[in-house]
């Protein structure tokens, strides 16, 4: 409520909500519809979707991970099993986009759920590839003895595979090589993916992309960005946010006199960044305990 309330205070129009058509649910924009209501609203634009439910649920969660309120970490992993459950032929990299994790997370979720087999997975351009990419090359090798003046494009498009990798073909069978990749000096997929589950427990989120994440969230935020105080802080904030794995490490290029100031400065930083964190939960606790009593 807090969220839609403050939505409420912006006179600028409030952008369209996203409606599954069949079942006129809302797919996107609960906190907007909500403001409307707050602001004695009588019509709010929408766009209708036309899809079945799981397409919807899909949906629902690409758009609410780009904007609006943060998903939790909990929230999209669990988004992320529900699609790996309703559309197995979707690729890591598919869920992980659609669902703002990683996409090594979404793979381990997968595997830990036991996910259906298929022999090809849709990864977010559309294009379909196979998992086992051997059957691939072997179609791609005969289409080569059999049409050896035809273009790698057309190869790759026959065969169902990249035109990267029919390049790769021609050339293993021009060097007399099997155009396969040879697998017995690496270990075998189920070998590797019993190894990862010994090793890793639960799958983790890449804290840089949940940073990331959060950013384009509250960047994105309508209350923010439409109003003066809330561009001021936006600017404020830009530069302000290190992401991790964008903060350089070459420590050995830092000069040792220096490294004292410069951790310093960084736990400055960091007490800095705790305080205003305590700070705005204290706030937003005493609001929201304050509406519960007013309500």
């Amino acid at each position: 409520m807090a969220h839609a309330r403050a939505m409420a205070d912006v006179e600028a129009e409030l952008p369209p909500i996203v409606v599954h058509r069949a079942t006129m649910r809302v797919i996107d924009g609960m906190h907007r519809l909500t403001a409307a209501r707050l602001r004695g609203d009588q019509e709010i634009q929408a766009r209708l979707f036309d899809g079945s439910d799981h397409e919807a649920f899909v949906l629902a969660v690409r758009l609410n991970v780009s904007h609006g309120m943060p998903l939790t970490l909990a929230d999209r992993r669990a988004a992320a099993m529900r699609i790996i459950r309703s559309h197995p032929q979707l690729s890591d990299r598919s869920i992980a986009f659609t669902s703002g994790l990683a996409a090594k997370t979404v793979g381990s979720l997968r595997r830990g759920m036991g996910s259906p087999q298929v022999e090809a997975r849709i990864g977010r351009d559309g294009r379909v590839r196979p998992i086992d990419g051997a059957a691939g090359r072997r179609a791609a090798a005969q289409l080569i003895a059999e049409h050896p003046d035809a273009t790698l494009r057309r190869i790759a498009q026959e065969a169902g595979i990249s035109v990267e990798t029919a390049r790769s073909v021609r050339a293993r069978l021009r060097a007399g090589e099997d155009p396969v990749l040879d697998r017995r000096t690496r270990p075998d997929r189920g070998a590797r993916d019993s190894e990862r589950q010994m090793t890793v427990k639960l799958p983790q989120a890449d804290p840089s992309e949940e940073l990331r994440s959060l950013l384009d969230t509250i960047q994105r935020d309508p209350s923010l960005r439409y109003t003066e105080s809330g561009r001021m802080l936006l600017r404020w904030l830009g530069p302000r946010v290190l992401v991790p794995d964008e903060i350089p490490l070459s420590l050995s290029h830092i000069p040792p006199h220096s490294r004292l100031n410069l951790a310093s400065m960084a736990r400055s930083c960091a007490a800095a960044w705790i305080q205003l964190a305590m700070g705005l939960e204290d706030e937003y606790g005493n609001t929201a305990a304050a509406g519960g009593m007013s309500g």
